[in-house]
């Protein structure tokens, strides 16, 4: 038995090494990367395995042979290369089946000349054995394809290449490591098939690129083990900022140097009703809401601005804060826009200064009463005034205590937002206000059968028991009239009772209580608490010759309800 050469012994190791890491790889799957790693390392092993079979062959037929087979192996490394360095950097939206279908045109075609036999010598043009010093060579002379397949293979390895290098500089060790070893387990095949190709190498038919497969092996081997390359790759941070970035809670523009918009996360197209597709790339000026307000803003030195701001939700405040992106070389590319809606927790602090004063005043001078004409009853059980300030504070406190939980449902987030046609709502208010006072002449406009946010209920059923139960008309007088403008609804409740106190609309106004300056109760404050958190808008106005109108804007729900009532 002929004992094998020492290039075909070099080659072995390079078999075996390049064996062993896709072996490594292929277990890791499905790791970002793994199977195009193995990929490129089995075409390493299948080119230079065949080699072996070309070196010791004896004639120029087999030696033929042999070098046609080895195409699968040298195409299968450049195209396994991109796509492993496109999947293990995160890139892997570009690695679809499309894509690889459409790369794999031009290796396909080579290896399918190379089955047929090299039809038209596109490959090589002559082959000859030549006998070397250090060895039996087939001396090819390249073809046409043969061109054009090393130069689509240089082309993939540097595209390839191009976010590997973007690591090299990366904050973290462990990939500033596993892109090293990468890069040079693939430069130095690089390095022999350019030296083959310019003949820069001495020995005629000599190809150098399978025997440095062991230098590559080595250091995938290294980036495998050393530095975790499939085990810690970055793909997994690539998308997981990309995440954060489209699941924050609070709106984000980006913002170029040139005051173009350059990117906006999911939050932002919803909240502001922004197409994504077509905003990115317009003047920022022309799509960031309140940009002539905010683009003044110190990324480093002003504190978030709270700024009023209509989005899909009507009218909200939005504390904003700005940021600057800086480069390598510390000069500003974008700008980071952040609106956080402040809205519902400076309702959450206006509710909680409220209920506060009704619990501490309202409800302790009730008890205050019910217990001190409680010890008169004790003196004199017969006391019939007694028992009548006792029963009608009670029922105050019971009132209190059912508006209170009717503030805590309006805002309870278990509670999924419903659409009602606006006429039911209408029928409801009107029917709880005449059940406060049967003789009450309750008059109802045209009401629309448009549908309304169920929220508008309580608002509406707080208005219309207030304007009874507070009007010492004889009987009282109500009318709900209600109009439909463009997306929004307008409903308006009329009285002839004595007026609100100038207070309440000053309190109101002001957003927050004193211990000297604060409301009479807490029917007006859900109310406004329910027309905040539909976006919309009130109003209150003196009616002649006496008496209130309040006026209620609130967004149409456009969406359809089949469930919404009549």
């Amino acid at each position: 038995m002929t004992a094998l050469s020492p290039l075909s012994v070099a080659l072995l190791v390079a078999v075996t090494v390049g064996s062993s890491a896709a072996i490594l790889a292929w277990r890791e799957r499905p790791e970002p990367g793994a199977t195009w790693l193995a990929v490129l390392l089995a075409g390493q092993v299948w080119w230079a395995t065949f080699l072996v079979f070309e070196l010791e062959a004896a004639t120029l037929p087999a030696k033929a042979l042999w070098y046609d087979v080895q195409w699968v192996g040298v195409v299968a490394i450049p195209v396994g290369w991109l796509f492993f360095a496109l999947a293990y950097t995160g890139y892997d939206r570009y690695v679809t089946p499309f894509s690889v279908g459409i790369v794999s045109v031009i290796p396909a075609a080579t290896v399918a000349v190379a089955a047929a036999g090299d039809p038209g010598n596109l490959l090589a043009v002559d082959h000859v054995v030549r006998e070397t010093a250090v060895g039996t060579f087939l001396d090819v002379v390249p073809g046409p394809l043969y061109y054009i397949i090393a130069g689509y293979t240089y082309l993939l390895g540097a595209v390839g290449s191009v976010p590997l290098l973007q690591l090299i500089r990366d904050e973290a060790r462990p990939f500033r490591g596993q892109s090293a070893a990468l890069l040079v387990g693939t430069a130095a095949p690089w390095a022999g098939s350019v030296a083959y190709i310019s003949g820069a190498i001495p020995v005629p038919g000599l190809d150098p690129t399978p025997l440095v497969f062991g230098v590559s092996g080595v250091a995938y081997l290294l980036a495998l083990s050393r530095f975790r390359l499939l085990t810690l790759a970055p793909a997994p941070r690539r998308r997981a900022r990309q995440l954060v970035f489209e699941q924050l809670h609070d709106p984000v523009f980006v913002v170029g140097t040139e005051g173009l918009l350059v990117d906006l996360n999911e939050c932002a197209a919803e909240t502001f009703g922004i197409d994504r597709r077509t905003a990115i790339g317009e003047s920022a000026a022309a799509v960031v809401p309140r940009y002539d307000a905010v683009s003044d803003l110190d990324a480093e030195g002003d504190k978030p601005r709270a700024i009023p701001i209509v989005g899909r939700d009507g009218q909200r405040p939005y504390e904003v804060t700005v940021r600057d992106v800086v480069d390598d070389h510390d000069r500003t590319t974008a700008r980071v826009i952040t609106f956080h809606d402040v809205g519902a927790y400076l309702g959450q602090q206006q509710r909680l200064n409220v209920l506060n004063r009704v619990f501490r005043h309202d409800v302790r001078t009730e008890t205050n009463l019910i217990k001190g004409y409680a010890e008169q009853l004790r003196s004199d059980p017969t006391d019939e005034r007694a028992l009548s300030v006792i029963e009608r504070s009670a029922g105050r406190m019971l009132e209190l205590s059912e508006r209170t939980r009717t503030a805590g449902e309006l805002f309870d987030p278990t509670e999924e937002s419903e659409s009602v046609r606006l006429p039911r709502i209408v029928d409801g208010a009107v029917a709880d206000a005449r059940s406060i006072d049967p003789d009450a002449r309750i008059e109802i406009g045209e009401v629309p059968r448009v549908a309304v946010p169920a929220v508008l209920e309580v608002v509406l059923e707080n208005l219309c028991s207030n304007a009874v139960r507070h009007n010492d008309a004889e009987p009282p007088w109500v009318r709900v009239d209600a109009a439909v403008e463009g997306d929004w609804v307008e409903v308006t409740v009329g009285d002839d009772g004595p007026g609100i106190d100038p207070a309440e609309y000053d309190v109101l106004d002001r957003g927050s209580e004193t211990p000297l300056r604060h409301g009479s109760g807490i029917g007006l404050w859900i109310v406004k608490w329910g027309v905040d958190h539909l976006g919309g808008r009130i109003s209150f106005a003196e009616r002649e010759p006496r008496g209130t109108v309040v006026t209620v804007s609130v967004p149409v729900d456009r969406s359809d309800v089949p469930n919404a009532g009549r």
